[in-house]
């Protein structure tokens, strides 16, 4: 079975999110989310990045979709309009299922579930075990999404030392779901 993993980034109350977009412009967190996403281990090897639809247009149109991984989105509706190449399920059930298949197994390494708000809370009741990369965000956005609490059930595996870019301080952390 293909590993899944979560990244995201977030408040200090768990926002994601406000007004469909981020509320917070950090090119370090950017790059990081890029590395995570694109690195395997196999170099012909690429990843899946799993979002849903209102991420999917929170993209900026000049990364949709995102380069080198392989963009599933999430959407009810199956006349929604996707670029070639980008893959539409319908829930998060039929997007492990199509990481796992067949047709896609032997040339993938990893997935990545990037978000929004019901994509991540459908993952972490999916009974899967996810390491998660969390950028913690040092202040409170007055998000109107947020990310579920997963504390409970993880244990930290890395903290970063702090960032500081545009006067919003920010480390990285990695959890393991126990």
């Amino acid at each position: 079975m293909i590993p899944f993993s979560i990244i995201v980034a977030v408040d200090l109350k768990n926002g994601i999110g406000k007004n469909g977009t981020l509320p917070w412009h950090l090119p370090d967190d950017l790059k990081h989310f890029k590395e995570i996403t694109m690195q395997t281990e196999a170099p012909r090897k690429k990843n899946f990045v799993i979002m849903g639809r209102k991420t999917w247009e929170s993209l900026p149109d000049k990364f949709k979709p995102l380069s080198g991984r392989i963009n599933v989105v999430l959407t009810q509706n199956p006349e929604y309009p996707l670029p070639r190449g980008v893959l539409r399920v319908g829930d998060f059930a039929e997007a492990i299922d199509i990481v796992n298949s067949r047709q896609w197994v032997k040339q993938t390494e990893s997935a990545f579930i990037i978000g929004g708000e019901a994509v991540f809370k459908s993952a972490l009741e999916s009974g899967l075990k996810f390491k998660i990369y969390l950028t913690q965000v040092l202040g409170d956005f007055q998000c109107d999404t947020f990310f579920p609490d997963f504390m409970k059930n993880s244990v930290s595996l890395y903290k970063s030392p702090e960032y500081f870019a545009d006067h919003i301080r920010f480390f990285f952390t990695e959890y393991r779901q126990i």
